[in-house]
């Protein structure tokens, strides 16, 4: 090996080492920002840790919205020594005040001499950060690990872009695609493992949506039970095309937990839902009925059904992710109600397709997810 070549090689195992270390250390800034899951919306989901010579000497993740981001946090862990260290941090820094000081600042007080960040910030107020440092004289190095931080803010990503919540549809169903009996019954179709999984996922989500029919033939109470949510308590919602009717027996209506209803138009129970502090929203469609649960920092949602919302949702294309938990059992019956309700497709040539699908056994039952994709 010549000498030129000897120094290309030389450069290309220290480039590989430190990138190698880059992701090592993003890694663990990746698993302090999954802290923030189910308190952090409408902020994204942030994670940082601060490092020199090779170990992590502060670490600091967003908790919730008003607190402090996730690098004055890991800053102040690191006290003095940040001077002339690396700060690794799962989302570019933000170049602007919001509720909170503009990071860029803390992060140039600090004297860091290194910034590693995984994703761009979408939210073009706050963005800009990695060129304001660069123009600093702070060595600058992005996209590292840029898939794993864009899949952990899926939900902010896609607000910033599309001004809508990311909607996850989940449903318990039987070999046959029902959601209950012709009566409606609907206790238990899954086991025990499936249903708490979904008490996770509600755990995860800024609010559950239900329609009208799931109100009046479950009663459902909407809530987590089996596992903690962090940060603000889920918004339970109902979607109807017009006020339902009130009933004293209403899980719903326990002040415990808020809970409102989007309506296409009121009626004249609508202050008797107003009196048990259930608030009543007029929207004339389901896109500005999402916007309006953007507008109230809700970023995640999950839908769970039933059948003729799931039809509405999916006839709109507004369901962005899929849960199905099928259990090994038939219920049958034309008059049963399924995912789909109603007419469905045409033909073959326009079914929404499962993408990025994973197979997952709960039990005796099976858990299929993906991201929907839609004819265009």
């Amino acid at each position: 090996m010549n000498v030129l070549n000897h120094y290309k090689s030389s450069i290309l195992r220290k480039h590989m080492k430190t990138l190698t270390l880059d992701q090592s250390f993003m890694r663990r800034a990746l698993l302090l920002a999954r802290r923030g899951v189910g308190s952090t919306h409408p902020n994204p989901r942030v994670g940082a840790v601060v490092v020199l010579n090779g170990k992590i000497i502060g670490e600091g993740w967003h908790k919730s919205a008003g607190m402090p981001h996730a690098e004055p946090l890991a800053l102040a862990d690191a006290g003095e020594r940040a001077k002339g260290a690396t700060l690794y941090v799962t989302l570019e820094p933000c170049a602007a005040k919001g509720r909170t000081p503009a990071c860029v600042d803390a992060v140039l007080a600090a004297g860091i001499a290194r910034l590693v960040y995984a994703s761009r910030d979408p939210n073009p107020r706050m963005a800009g950060g990695a060129r304001l440092l660069r123009q600093a004289g702070l060595e600058v190095c992005g996209d590292v690990l840029a898939d794993e931080a864009f899949i952990l803010n899926r939900a902010f990503f896609h607000f910033v872009h599309h001004q809508r919540p990311w909607v996850m549809a989940k449903a318990a169903m039987s070999l046959d695609g029902k959601l209950a009996t012709h009566q409606y019954h609907s206790q238990w179709i899954t086991g025990e493992k499936a249903r708490k999984k979904t008490h996770r996922l509600r755990a995860e989500s800024d609010a559950l949506i239900v329609g009208s029919g799931t109100l009046h033939h479950d009663n459902p109470s909407l809530t987590v039970r089996g596992t903690k949510k962090k940060g603000h308590a889920l918004l339970r919602v109902i979607i109807a095309d017009e006020t339902p009717i009130f009933k004293e027996d209403y899980k719903i209506c326990s002040g415990d937990f808020p809970s409102l209803i989007l309506v296409s138009k009121h009626n004249h129970q609508t202050a008797l839902w107003q009196a048990v502090s259930v608030d009543i929203v007029q929207c004339d469609s389901l896109i500005l009925m999402l916007k309006a649960l953007g507008e109230r920092g809700c970023l995640q949602l999950m839908l769970e059904g039933g059948g003729r919302l799931f039809a509405s949702f999916l006839e709109s294309q507004l369901i962005d992710e899929l849960v199905l938990f099928q259990a090994p059992l038939l219920i049958g019956g034309e008059a049963a109600p399924s995912l789909w309700h109603g007419l469905g497709v045409k033909d073959l040539g326009c079914c929404p397709e499962l993408q990025e699908v994973s197979y997952r056994r709960m039990g005796k039952d099976m858990m299929i997810r993906g991201l929907l994709s839609y004819p265009s």
